[in-house]
């Protein structure tokens, strides 16, 4: 009898691991996925290591080509090889058709071993920073929702920005706050009400120095759901040759000490004396690492800003002597080891007071939107599909009339207590590592089969 179990015991482990049949062709192997990214106290982490985003903006054709480099084999195919050749993990996408499939080019994306950080705003759905409180609707949302619906699934999406450089230098800027903030926090509700992993979402807030701070904080503020996940910003203060104390980047990391929150650089790369890419160095030193986790380089294909490193003319590329410096730099200065000097708590700041530069308008200091009525249905039914680009825009949808929301606005059906926020178990931590759960398995395995033998 113990020989017969234990015979079955090895047939069944052979069984499991047989390759394919003679007659069965086997296919290509896909590489695995990559671990997912998450937000734990004020770093990322893929898996159980720490993660630096080391980057590359990519919009080939700028925003006025509305065209979704993602979308299309053809040129997502044509860019990810010298993706590699650049040694980068991440790209951010600034606008996607929702109506389409993206399979192809994420899973060409994760091959590589590249990430994605998607904004799921496009030029016909977006919060308009002249006309704030329209823009902010149910259709904008249903829009909004749909990217998150397609790109979720995907295991490299590493995170959504809700808006960018929606505050600027213009005055009154500052008065789409609220409608950004709320629509961050929608997106995190979304998230968790549709048993979605948890993507973090956060904002990327424009190069300017007289409300980088207020920004900073009116988006860390507030209870635990309307606060966002991280906070990046696009900094072009670094101009060669110069240094992490020349470039006031030292100033910067003082700032945002005790934070409590990641904060990367959505866009940096100075053109003004050329670019030697040496940001590079600063960013990935014991200078940095306890508050920044890394940064993206603005920008890949030339455009009419002239900040691109390729030029692209249809199915030609040519790399430009800025291509490979940036390669250089990228090998020279590798991402650390261990866990950088991350703080393992996250933490939310005091909410900025109304001062001549920071003026929220009716919202005062900390008051948000309510979610439109007609959005409210997303939660339970999704959002359907998406509008694409060439649909007919949400800007102008709306009356401009929203209640205030109450306290617990955004709260999911179930999610931590909303006071805790403190706790970073509520905005998850590093994953145990897995392999400790294999060794478990092969432990087991010979248990039993020791135990057959008995």
């Amino acid at each position: 009898m113990r020989s017969f179990a234990l015979a079955s015991a090895l047939a069944a482990l052979s069984v499991a691991h047989a390759g394919p049949t003679a007659t069965n062709k086997e296919l290509p192997r896909q590489a695995d996925s990559l671990p997912t990214v998450t937000a734990s106290g004020n770093a990322f982490f893929a898996g159980d290591q720490r993660f630096y985003v080391r980057g590359i903006d990519y919009q080939p054709g700028g925003s006025s080509a509305n065209v979704d480099p993602l979308a299309d084999t053809d040129i997502c195919g044509r860019d990810i090889p010298r993706f590699r050749e650049l040694g980068v993990n991440t790209i951010r996408v600034y606008s996607v058709d929702n109506h389409r499939d993206h399979t192809e080019c994420m899973n060409m994306l994760n091959d590589a071993g590249i990430y994605l950080v998607l904004d799921v705003n496009s030029p016909s759905y977006s919060i308009r920073r002249d006309r704030p409180a329209p823009s902010y609707n149910a259709e904008y949302l249903q829009a909004v929702f749909a990217t998150i619906d397609e790109f979720q699934q995907y295991d490299n999406t590493l995170a959504f920005f809700s808006g960018n450089e929606v505050i600027n230098h213009d005055e009154f800027s500052t008065r789409t706050a609220p409608y950004v903030k709320a629509t961050t926090r929608d997106m995190r509700q979304y998230i968790a009400e549709r048993g979605y992993r948890r993507i973090p979402v956060g904002y990327s807030a424009a190069d300017v120095s007289d409300n980088r701070m207020q920004t900073a904080h009116y988006f860390n503020c507030g209870s635990e759901f309307e606060r966002s996940d991280f906070f990046a910003f696009n900094d072009y203060s670094w101009c060669s040759p110069s240094s992490f104390r020349q470039s006031g980047w030292n100033q910067k990391v003082q700032n945002f000490t005790g934070y409590g929150l990641p904060i990367f650089l959505s866009e940096w790369g100075c053109t003004t004396n050329g670019r030697d890419f040496s940001e590079m160095e600063a960013l990935m030193s014991d200078d940095m690492t306890s508050v920044y986790s890394g940064g993206l380089m603005y920008e890949y294909s030339m455009e009419e800003n002239e900040f691109g490193i390729v030029e692209i003319d249809g199915d030609n590329v040519r790399e430009l002597d800025e291509f490979s410096a940036m390669a250089s730099a990228f090998s020279e200065y590798p991402a650390p080891t261990g866990n950088g000097g991350f703080t393992s708590t996250t933490n939310s700041v005091a909410c900025p007071t109304t001062d001549s530069v920071w003026d929220l308008g009716e919202w005062g200091p900390s008051a948000l939107p309510a979610m439109p009525t007609d959005a409210l249905r997303y939660m339970t039914e999704g959002a359907g599909e998406g509008p694409g680009l060439d649909g007919p825009g949400s800007q102008n949808s709306g009356d401009g009339e929203h209640e205030t929301a109450g306290a617990s606005a955004g709260s999911p059906t179930a999610t931590a207590d909303p006071e805790d926020t403190g706790n970073a178990g509520a905005r998850g931590v590093p994953p145990v590592d897995g392999a400790i759960f294999a060794i478990t398995g092969v432990v087991t395995f010979f248990t039993v089969v020791g135990t057959l033998l008995l």
